[in-house]
């Protein structure tokens, strides 16, 4: 954020803190880690989706990039020089490069590989909620309760704080649209202290957001010719790290870069990848061995070796250069 002259608004609308706090079910205290700051950024910044990417589109509008929202791609010709793409609102145009930072549902995904890589569902789902900012919540506080259930609060204003929490889901299920928040109450009665203080705010079902959690790896390249994946549509993990939309910024920075110090596409798209892959998988597997270690499902010698790492020590990875 730092890089692309966004940081300071990123401080400014969200929630800075340095410390991850992890607590019982009941809300006691198990401990107070310090996160590791990046020169003198604090170590994480909180801020509702909505304002990064209101910033964000005024940071790339002030760049000259051109916006269009509502439109995607219904044909891509890839001759080797360039990219002849036809857009859903009848335009068309011709690319240097074609980028697909469209989700782990990426339609360009199946479009470059068909369907070996569909969405990997883990069996559990996130459950995520806005409530107002308990003035105690100044950093993440992470609890773990029973039948393999997590909670956690994240400040993200002054004002407001997100709660988020993983079950054990079956595949098909939804929530009751009219009885969302009652459901998710339900699933958090085990828990006590500053998660159920939280729950007290939740009484609108339509503010309560379920997400299966599923889990994209494309083994192959993540570029066919000029046209690449990028951020969830190549790797999406689990959130147990929180760094889906980390990973993805990251993708974006080092391409940029990698594009202007390259002398063609192809040269850089291939040395993007070759720093990248490594700590997208790295965040990935650690993340899914975090989510097996916490549910109880039996870890591989690989796992159990990056679990030693754990949580807090991720971050002292994160920082480093690579």
């Amino acid at each position: 954020m730092h890089g692309i002259g966004v940081l300071d608004d990123c401080l400014a609308a969200g929630f800075a803190w340095d410390t991850l706090t992890v607590c019982d079910p009941a809300g006691g205290v198990l401990a107070k880690i310090p996160q590791p700051r990046m020169g003198e950024a604090p170590a994480n910044n909180g801020i509702p989706r909505p304002a990064l990417a209101e910033l964000l589109g005024r940071a790339a509008t002030a760049a000259g990039a051109v916006i269009r929202f509502g439109t995607t791609i219904t044909a891509l010709a890839d001759d080797g020089e360039g990219v002849d793409v036809t857009l859903s609102d009848g335009s068309s145009a011709r690319w240097d490069l074609v980028v697909g930072f469209d989700g782990i549902g990426s339609p360009l995904r199946t479009r470059l590989y068909g369907d070996r890589y569909t969405p990997e569902y883990t069996g559990f789902a996130n459950w995520r909620v806005t409530v107002p900012r308990a003035p105690e919540v100044r950093g993440v506080v992470m609890s773990a309760g029973h039948q393999a259930a997590k909670a956690l609060l994240t400040p993200i204003t002054e004002e407001l704080m997100y709660l988020g929490a993983v079950f054990a889901e079956s595949e098909d299920f939804r929530p009751d649209p009219q009885l969302a928040h009652r459901q998710l109450a339900e699933r958090l009665t085990a828990f006590g202290g500053p998660v159920a203080d939280a729950l007290v705010h939740v009484t609108d079902p339509a503010a309560v957001v379920h997400s299966r959690i599923s889990q994209v790896t494309v083994e192959e390249p993540w570029h066919v010719g000029r046209v690449v994946l990028a951020g969830d549509a190549a790797h999406a993990s689990t959130p147990h790290l929180a760094q889906g939309a980390a990973m993805a910024c990251e993708d974006a920075l080092v391409l940029a870069l990698t594009l202007d110090a390259e002398p063609d596409v192809p040269t850089a798209l291939a040395a993007w990848e070759a720093r990248r892959r490594p700590r997208a998988m790295w965040v990935q597997a650690l993340s899914r061995a975090v989510l097996k270690q916490e549910t109880g499902t039996p870890t591989t010698p690989d796992e159990d070796t990056l679990l030693k790492t754990g949580i807090p020590g991720a971050a002292h990875v994160l920082v480093q250069p690579y």
